[in-house]
């Protein structure tokens, strides 16, 4: 091949992975330019509080129900095929969503778009990756996908509230039309088609049927528990069902030729012990990044563009370390080594804003933790996604990918409910007994940082106690894999999933809707008390 053809060759591959950035673009900037509007969509279609929440429930029901059953139909038929049916479903839906008078009809199309938005998420990343070889490509393409998924929800603040000012919140919706248009239309004329690695097996419908019905009940027992309360019938009621319909899953799965999740994977160690930790993990981090924030803003007063400015640093640290340095780490000191380190790091920045005070100064009583934690984070991802990872053949990569994001999903989704409910507990009870508003609001956060800790410094005793990756064989080749364009790809393909995946959960909990909202719900309880 002439270097002439080389080049030509290099650029349309460039051309297809900015197609495909940008169907992630239009993903992403979804997630937060709708949470903007909120307050105009309740007013203008007449929702009531608690009404409104299922503007962005009914996308997080099946965003986060189908994200599994996404990923192994793109194994099955094609990552490009079903790339462009996830694009046309969600621009459609967000055409009928943009048109909608109607609070049902509103809905619905939001929970159209979760579902595009699942098969994009599952699909999409799966496509970048097969664009490239060289991991010097890799990494550079890698690099752009990071900076889209980490910067999208920041321009979806921004664009949401010039749209929903200028024009109405219809806008917020109807900016997608053009954007999907062109991206389903270049997709199939520049992205290329290849082969599916799982080509010749077949659908398991009935297992596909149960675990995603599995996971929406799971999903709407969760989102509502804090707002039904965690012992009510409908609480326990769904959450029975739940794990009711994934035992008849685990029973069809049992006993079809094609499952659509093999059993067998859970009998792998490493799997199943990342999966755990994924779990733990993504309910640590919640604690961080949503529970530190509502520190910052309901006790020290910070105003929402403070609050950006204070997580600045760990989230720079967190980017500079999981882009590159982590990789580094592991291949000289192996995987458990990074993993715990950094899981105990964290541990060590949640357990630090457990004393944090009333009146904290910024330099001394936030920046330690957002530092320890942005270096833990760092550190920790990538070990423990090529851990998730380093058993699973080519075949079964989508699968999973969806099911090491499934566990970031709920885990963060069912930490944050548990954590958010702990701090209201708390809060209440420090006044009732005659504490300050103030400082049981404050008494309520160190209760749920404490928890926090607690989760970190649990998946840190699992990468230690539990995960096999310590004999000399087994590190040497995860670190080939780390070094490889394979690896890489492997990596930074769930590194980005689960920034999008975690990103998409961040309307799941009550206690951030308050700035939508009006009043925080420590808040409201409070007033009742009055």
């Amino acid at each position: 091949m002439t270097t002439t053809q080389v080049s030509v060759e290099a650029r349309a591959r460039w051309r297809a992975f900015m197609v495909l950035c940008l169907g992630s673009f239009m993903i992403v900037l979804d997630t937060t330019i709708v949470n903007v509007a909120l307050p105009s969509i309740r007013t203008d279609l007449g929702f009531s509080e608690g009404s409104l929440a299922w503007v962005v429930n009914a996308y997080m029901l099946f965003f986060g129900g189908f994200l599994l059953l996404g990923g192994r139909l793109a194994d099955l038929y094609g990552h490009r095929r079903l790339f462009a049916i996830g694009i046309a479903l969600f621009t459609v839906s967000s055409l009928v969503a943009g048109l909608s008078s109607a609070q049902a009809i509103l809905i619905a199309a939001r929970a159209l778009q979760g579902l595009g938005g699942a098969v994009v998420s599952a699909a999409g990343l799966s496509l970048m990756m097969t664009l490239f070889t060289k991991p010097a490509d890799v990494a550079k393409a890698m690099g752009i996908v990071g900076f889209i998924s980490a910067g999208g929800g920041s321009v979806g603040v921004l664009l949401g509230g010039i749209l929903t000012s200028v024009f109405s919140w219809h806008a917020i919706f109807m900016v997608n039309i053009p954007v999907g248009i062109a991206v389903y239309i270049l997709a199939l004329r520049v992205v290329p088609s290849a082969r599916p690695a799982a080509s010749g097996a077949r659908v398991d419908i009935a297992g596909a049927i149960t675990v995603t019905a599995s996971l929406m009940l799971a999903v709407y027992a969760i989102v509502n528990g804090n707002e039904a309360g965690w012992t009510s019938a409908q609480t326990v009621g769904l959450t029975a069902a739940a794990i009711a319909i994934f035992a008849v899953f685990v029973a069809i799965e049992s006993r079809v030729a094609d499952p659509l999740m093999p059993l067998g994977l859970f009998r792998r160690r490493n799997l199943a012990t990342a999966n755990v930790m994924g779990v733990l993990w993504a309910a640590a981090m919640f604690a961080w990044f949503f529970l530190s924030a509502l520190y910052l803003q309901l006790v020290l007063k910070y105003e929402p563009l403070q609050v950006g400015l204070a997580f600045l640093p760990g989230n720079l640290i967190m980017a500079v370390f999981s882009v590159g340095i982590s990789a580094k780490l592991v291949m000289r000191y192996g995987l458990q080594a990074p993993l715990a380190a950094g899981l105990g790091l964290a541990g060590l920045g949640l357990a630090l804003l457990v004393r944090a005070p009333l009146d904290g100064n910024y330099l001394v009583d936030v920046l330690p933790s957002m530092i320890l934690l942005g270096l833990g984070a760092g550190i920790a991802l990538n070990p423990m996604l090529i851990v998730a990872m380093s058993d699973v053949e080519p075949e079964r990569s989508g699968l999973a990918s969806g099911l090491v994001n499934t566990s970031f999903m709920m885990g963060g989704a069912l930490g944050l409910a548990i954590l958010a409910s702990l701090a209201a507990a708390r809060t209440n009870a420090a006044f009732e007994s005659g504490m300050p508003q103030i400082a049981a609001l404050a008494d309520g956060y160190h209760a749920a940082f404490a928890v926090g800790a607690a989760f970190a410094t649990l998946a840190a005793v699992l990468a230690v106690r539990v995960l096999r990756v310590g004999a000399a064989r087994t590190v040497e080749r995860d670190r080939e894999r780390a070094g490889s364009a394979e690896g890489v790809r492997q990596r930074l393909r769930l590194n980005v999933s689960l920034h999008r995946t975690m990103r998409a959960s961040v309307p799941t909990c009550p206690y951030l809707q308050h700035a939508t909202y009006g009043t925080h719900p420590n808040e409201r309880s409070v007033e009742r008390e009055n």
